[in-house]
């Protein structure tokens, strides 16, 4: 029997809960708040960022968006991600355009994943083989912020490294989601229709939870290198 038959068999005698959304939003808050706090993310905000640095963390996100985008390609007939296969926000594409710009053709010989990352991939591979369903915490977590202040953090990038257009922050480009907003309603309305019960939609909080962790983790790897290219000074008075 395949993942997706015991899935539906569980589910089927479940009580449905609608209403995934607040949930996620609800239940990730100060996960959202911790994040916004980390040293790298308040350099960045106030418009600190270097290059080498902001690289990095995008060849990171190279690896954590390819295998998460490889985990929801597998699974998507699982009745919990087929509802939340939206291919228009993958990421991968962009982040090898990036990868282009800051390393030139032959990128793929001086990326490697951090030891955070590798964690980070780890658990994607881990959901991926036993509990593909709790892959929607690190969809969640990854693409609304991608779409919400990830917008503003193009900008503040380009701005900073005086960048033209998207050049080196592809990344950040949704160009199949024009209406950003829009699709962000659309995609929350997904949610609600998931096929999950409370117990499970609890869990999918867990794990979106888990994602703002250890996406912070990969960040926190990188300080040192900002810290480095600041001065420590320069560095403790921004944070």
């Amino acid at each position: 029997m395949t993942i997706e038959q015991i899935w539906r068999l569980k589910m089927k005698e479940a009580t449905m809960s609608n209403n995934l959304a607040i949930k996620l939003r609800s239940g990730t808050q100060q996960a959202h708040t911790d994040a916004e706090n980390v040293g790298f993310m308040k350099c960045f905000v106030q418009g600190v960022v270097d290059r080498e640095c902001f690289s990095k963390f995008l060849s990171n996100l190279y690896f954590v968006y390819s295998e998460l985008e490889s985990a929801i390609e597998k699974h998507k007939q699982h009745p919990v991600i087929s509802v939340m296969y939206f291919p228009e926000l993958n990421r991968q594409a962009s982040l090898e355009q990036d990868m282009l710009f800051y390393h030139g053709n032959l990128w793929r010989n001086f990326i490697t994943p951090s030891t955070a990352t590798q964690k980070y991939l780890a658990r994607i591979h881990q959901l991926s083989t036993h509990e593909p369903a709790l892959l929607l915490g690190h969809a969640y977590t990854r693409y609304m912020g991608d779409l919400s202040g990830g917008q503003m953090l193009q900008k503040v990038a380009q701005s900073a490294l005086k960048l033209s257009g998207y050049e080196g922050t592809e990344f950040y480009n949704f160009a199949q989601i024009p209406d950003k907003q829009a699709f962000k309603n659309k995609y929350r309305q997904a949610l609600d229709n998931v096929p999950v019960d409370d117990v499970m939609a609890d869990k999918i909080v867990a794990e979106a939870n888990h994602a703002f962790y250890l996406n912070m983790e990969i960040i926190k790897e990188l300080e040192p290198i900002l810290m480095q290219a600041l001065g420590r000074a320069t560095y403790n008075d921004l944070v």
